[in-house]
């Protein structure tokens, strides 16, 4: 049997992207990125679903090109069903499902936490792919959790947020400080040039393996007003202090409780995921709690965190191999899973 030829569209949120996978190698994997949110410091739907409508035929075609392949070469077309933003994902889901058709091959339905987990098996992603079982923090902009991945479709969420995500609370510190959006990012460079130690921040105490992030956010905008009303310049002369502060602050927050879970459970294999794995302080936390605990650790590249399509197509490769196809009654399911199961 020839290798499956996987073409893959990710429209969850506010990036476009379209990859071409040929078994587990990736031969493009596209984005186009939309900067229109930055001036609102948020994602807004409305622009987001009409950025997809002009981003997709541009971004596949590109993909096609890259992948130096052909349409007729494509076996299946892999979407993100889910979960994200709905108008969004209206734009991926019936796009896949009009190229489905037209080339005849399988539809393919993605679960977009999974494909963040299961991006650790593309051929690149890691040297070695992870061991079943094992624990994957996974950490976005919208979505913080804990999930034991049992196989590669079985898959438990042993902690999750109940309020913020992580990448959110970034995005709104960041706010409070008059950074750009998105912030994740440019806390972390700050942070480089900051002393972590200068402010402490008070944990949340949230039971078992659970997160909070949204009294944090409150705590450091009182913080903030309370100090300003004494030095009007206090961000602008301690910023970089700030951001290693408050970034650290997070990372300990969900370093603690992947420990714990670690612990409970026995489980040395530990995989982090999402566009929040792309943090400096994260990625170098889990390197000394491996050392420390003798935990086997797998930290995505770079083009692996955020949002793309290549994790997408390798969920859909996965799902080909066992012939779990879609039909073309199906749509966009833009909610999470609200049991423990993913």
């Amino acid at each position: 049997m020839n290798t499956p030829i996987i073409l893959a569209i990710e429209s969850s949120c506010d990036d476009t992207s379209a990859a071409v996978l040929r078994g587990n190698i990736v031969l493009s994997n596209i984005a186009a990125s939309q900067k229109v949110h930055a001036e609102y410091g948020g994602v807004v739907p409305e622009l987001a679903s009409r950025a997809h409508q002009q981003n997709i035929v541009p971004v596949i075609h590109q993909a096609i090109k890259e992948a130096k392949i052909q349409q007729k070469d494509i076996s299946a077309v892999g979407f993100t069903r889910g979960p994200g933003l709905l108008g969004s994902l209206l734009v991926g889901t019936s796009f896949a499902k009009s190229l489905s058709m037209s080339l005849g091959v399988p539809l393919i339905e993605v679960n977009h936490l999974q494909a963040h987990i299961l991006a650790h098996f593309i051929d690149d992603a890691n040297p070695t792919p992870p061991q079943f079982p094992f624990l994957c923090l996974t950490v976005s902009g919208g979505h913080t959790l804990i999930v034991l991945v049992k196989d590669y479709f079985d898959m438990q969420i042993v902690g999750r947020t109940i309020d913020d995500a992580a990448g959110e609370a970034f995005d709104k510190i960041g706010k409070i400080m008059g950074l750009e959006y998105p912030a994740g990012a440019v806390i972390d460079r700050l942070s480089a040039e900051g002393d972590s130690k200068a402010f402490s921040f008070s944990k949340p105490k949230v039971a078992g393996y659970d997160y909070s992030f949204s009294g944090l956010k409150t705590s450091f905008l009182y913080a903030i007003q309370k100090a300003e009303k004494e030095n009007p310049n206090f961000i602008k002369e301690n910023l970089n202090d700030l951001c290693a502060s408050i970034q650290r602050t997070i990372i300990e927050i969900l370093i603690d409780k992947l420990e714990q879970a670690a612990s409970d459970l026995n489980i040395k294999e530990i995989a982090i995921a999402g566009g929040v794995s792309a943090n400096s302080e994260l990625r170098k936390s889990i390197t000394h709690k491996a050392q420390k605990l003798g935990w086997k650790t797998y930290i995505p590249k770079f083009e692996y965190t955020t949002d793309n399509a290549a994790m997408i197509a390798m969920v859909a490769k996965l799902k080909y191999d066992r012939q779990e196809f879609a039909d073309l009654s199906i749509t966009a399911s833009p909610r999470p899973a609200t049991s423990q199961e993913i």
